[in-house]
């Protein structure tokens, strides 16, 4: 379960700003299919969604990408070798910033205990990394790290409460490397729920980055009749008119060395042979009925681009509801018809569904979902950009609307900001 997400000095984003899905205890709209118990005494309810409005190029995708870069940091950095730079990218239009080591914060709960956890790091070193657990509600700081300049080194702290080969786990850990991630590898079991959460609780979305891996998630789904019906059942809660799913393995046919391009290197020419032997490649069709009641297959290219996304979607989708995931997916709404982004919403938000109370984050520009019918008002974001060209996000609820107020048509007005600016256009 995510409780809040904070990052402070990259890309576009030079200020802190945090993302919280703690539910305010002065909306009660929308609680009981909005809302879950988070499991932990003295703890607010959970928001099962939150959206993310702004104009184009305001920083909505930077704050996904923080978090892609967070997760994919915790879950690498332990292949990292010597030396290796890191693809830290702080705010490059302050010179002071572009100076200082970008910084992330998250806030969870796996299996009933309560974490927090961050790290900074520059292009060279990490610079600071924590760690604090709240197993019996009160806070237990496990370990701390933090880069001295004067002496090039880091200064260490470990908690009372956290055991095993400390020093082992902290002589294995490089500059580029978190503590988390090298002690996980070797083998410390105290850890392991902390990284486990980003490994499988945790999923990103970004647009064009991920596509084969979700259409993956799909193809594997097919490979049994049982998840072949799941695919068919998500496809036609949907209704877009797709009668079955087939896929099958096709063989690469063989590749000779001619077939490449004459200039092409002799060793990579046999890199590829060898990657691409007997390597097969799915091959997707969908069946229609015809009019007479008999199938036809199309294959996936020449499908819609909704179809598409659906199909691709639906792996995902019934990935994060079976395990009870977080998902963040930038601009869901891309060849979606609305109805399509309120069904999808619809699931997540669905007590019945989503028994595992998996989180739904995401952006969009389609202003027809900011309705208080879907959405309570603390589920509501926004993203803009100041006079500095820094991405600032912010919660509806500052706004303090009112209830039932019409969300979309106070947006479209500029009543809460983030439109994109539109001049006229002078040649």
């Amino acid at each position: 379960m995510l409780l809040e997400f904070s990052v402070t000095n990259y890309r576009s984003i030079r200020d802190t700003q945090t993302l919280r899905m703690a539910a305010n205890n002065y909306h009660k709209e929308l609680e009981e299919t909005n809302c879950f118990d988070a499991g932990i005494n003295g703890l607010p309810k959970l928001l099962r969604a939150a959206v993310i409005y702004g104009p184009n190029a305001a920083g909505k995708s930077n704050l996904f990408r923080a978090l892609h870069f967070m997760r994919s940091f915790v879950l690498r950095s332990h292949s990292h070798q010597e030396g290796q730079t890191l693809n830290a990218a702080p705010f490059a239009l302050d010179s002071r910033k572009r100076k200082e080591p970008s910084e992330f914060e998250i806030f969870f709960i796996q299996d009933e205990v309560r974490y927090q956890y961050g790290f900074a790091v520059n292009r060279v070193r990490v610079t600071k990394e924590w760690l604090l657990a709240f197993p019996e509600g009160k806070a237990q700081r496990w370990y701390e790290r933090e880069y001295d300049a004067k002496t090039d080194s880091d200064r260490w702290y470990f908690g009372s409460k956290f055991t095993g080969r400390r020093q082992l786990w902290q002589e294995a850990t490089g500059k580029n490397t978190l503590f988390l991630s090298r002690a996980v590898q070797l083998n410390n079991e105290q850890l392991k729920p902390v990284f486990g959460w980003f490994q499988g609780r945790l999923a990103t979305i970004l647009p064009g980055t991920q596509a084969q891996i979700n259409l993956r998630l799909s193809i594997d789904h097919c490979a049994s009749e049982e998840g072949t019906q799941h695919i068919m059942a998500f496809m036609n809660s949907a209704d877009i008119g797709i009668s079955g799913v087939e896929v099958k393995k096709i063989k690469l046919p063989p590749m000779k060395p001619d077939m490449f391009p004459p200039d092409m290197p002799p060793p990579l020419k046999e890199q590829v042979l060898r990657d691409l032997q007997g390597r097969e490649i799915p091959n997707i069709r969908f069946s229609h009925k015809t009019d007479s009641g008999d199938s036809i297959f199309f294959p996936l290219a020449d499908e819609s681009d909704g179809t598409k996304k659906i199909f691709a979607l639906a792996g995902p989708w019934l990935d994060v509801l079976a395990k009870g995931r977080i998902l963040f997916i930038d601009e869901l709404d891309t060849s979606l018809h609305p109805l399509m982004v309120r069904f999808l919403i619809g699931l997540i938000q669905n007590p019945e569904i989503n028994k595992h109370n998996a989180q739904l984050i995401f952006t969009t520009h389609d202003t027809s979902v900011l309705d208080t019918e879907l959405f309570r008002r603390d589920q509501v974001w926004f993203v803009e950009k100041d006079r500095e060209q820094a991405s600032r996000l912010y919660p509806l609820s500052d706004f303090k609307p009112r209830k039932g107020e019409a969300l979309e048509k106070g947006y479209l007005n500029g009543r809460y900001g983030a439109l994109p600016f539109i001049g006229e256009l002078r040649f």
